[in-house]
């Protein structure tokens, strides 16, 4: 296999992107398509010690002294020189702006770092910042939060950013006794960049009609007066560990709670029964619960009918194709999804890792996660507020 050949603009791309700190370094590779994360440090360290010239050598001549390879006349030295010197200052404009968009904070950062190798005159004409504006940024008095918003920074921090303005302000309200209006607390989460993560929209296209194996009793009336009257079940794919896994669950729909949950590597008839069989044994075997499902073929295999015939449960299915019909569950399976796994590498995590992901989020599903339509409150909470 042969070196990888990066070209001159790609490197000072690179560099550009760390510069700004707007990207981590997985994003900068698959960006740029760079192979390993150790080229990007080596780019970075050329560029802090002042080695330019080394974005331009052959792969293969690790030359460390003078401006290029050992045949290059004075003239295209200063020449190569000149356009490095060019490129790094185009750099450094479209990072930290002209003198009004210059940002304060990376400003003072990099006088402070580097004002014991150059003078401070130095480094504001290349960041284009005028000396008052420095000295003005410099002399001000640090910015304070207010309780408010350190609150709401813990807040956000301790929900792992899960939630949006809406719930965080009734966080505040219940908790901590402090009344915001939402459109305060969106402005303070805009302010400080803690916006909660947005889940990606998915597109329905409809399969047409089947035969219909339980009729739809469920009609997407998704409350419940009371517990063990309507439970939705469902099953979807955990494909971000070694092998694909595959997570069936159980909720009841009075509070939302998660009954029962099974995670297996295969998607037959036994993953469906030991779920169901689970979540009627923590609830005391009821009878009479309607019991929504798609149409899936484990849920209208024989031995999954009859084990519901036997419980003396109702089936209810969804129509074909129509994720809709079994919304709340499908919401809840892609919450999961993209809480936890958003921003995991498919195939990064070993088993133990994914399951162990999975436990802990249906424990915080339970027990910590608020919900609108339960006033604010756990599932659990709700539970016991109810009995």
């Amino acid at each position: 296999m042969g070196k990888n050949v990066y070209s001159n603009e790609v490197k000072w791309a690179v560099v550009k992107e760390k510069m700004s700190g707007q990207l981590t370094n997985r994003e900068i590779m698959d960006k740029y398509e760079v192979k390993n994360v150790s080229q990007i440090k080596t780019w970075m360290k050329w560029y802090r010690e002042n080695q330019i010239h080394r974005f331009d050598q052959p792969i293969g001549k690790q030359y460390t002294y003078g401006l290029g390879p050992e045949d290059s006349s004075v003239e295209e030295k200063n020449d190569r020189k000149m356009k490095h010197l060019t490129q790094e200052n185009e750099i450094l404009k479209k990072v930290f702006g002209d003198r009004k968009g210059a940002e304060k904070e990376i400003v003072l950062q990099l006088v402070q770092k580097l004002r014991r190798k150059y003078t401070v005159s130095a480094i504001l004409s290349v960041l284009n910042v005028p000396r008052s504006t420095y000295y003005r940024w410099a002399s001000a008095e640090p910015v304070t939060l207010s309780k408010e918003e350190k609150t709401m920074i813990y807040l956000c921090k301790k929900t792992k950013y899960r939630y949006g303005h809406r719930k965080i302000k009734e966080l505040l309200k219940r908790d901590y006794h402090i009344k915001l209006h939402r459109n305060t607390v969106q402005r303070m989460m805009q302010k400080h960049h803690l916006q909660c993560r947005v889940k990606k929209k998915r597109k329905w296209k409809s399969q047409g009609e089947s035969v219909i194996v339980a009729p739809h009793l469920l009609q997407r009336a998704f409350h419940a007066s009371r517990p063990n009257q309507k439970w939705v079940t469902d099953i979807t794919y955990i494909q971000y560990g070694a092998d694909t896994l595959y997570l069936s669950t159980i909720m009841d729909l009075f509070n939302n709670q998660i009954v029962a949950y099974k995670l297996y590597t295969h998607q037959q008839i036994p993953l469906v029964m030991d779920t169901l069989t689970d979540a009627l044994e923590k609830r005391g075997h009821p009878t009479g619960v309607m019991i929504h499902s798609d149409q899936g073929s484990v849920y209208s295999s024989y031995a999954y009918q009859n084990l519901m015939k036997e419980k003396h449960l109702i089936s209810s299915m969804s129509r074909r194709g129509n994720c809709w019909d079994n919304a709340v569950i499908e919401s809840f399976h892609s919450n999961l999804k993209s809480e936890e796994f958003q921003y995991v590498k498919f195939n990064s995590l070993s088993m133990e890792a994914v399951k162990e992901r999975i436990d802990q989020f249906m424990k915080y599903y339970n027990e910590e996660r608020i919900q609108e339509k339960l006033g604010y409150h756990t599932p659990i909470e709700f539970g016991e507020m109810a009995a």
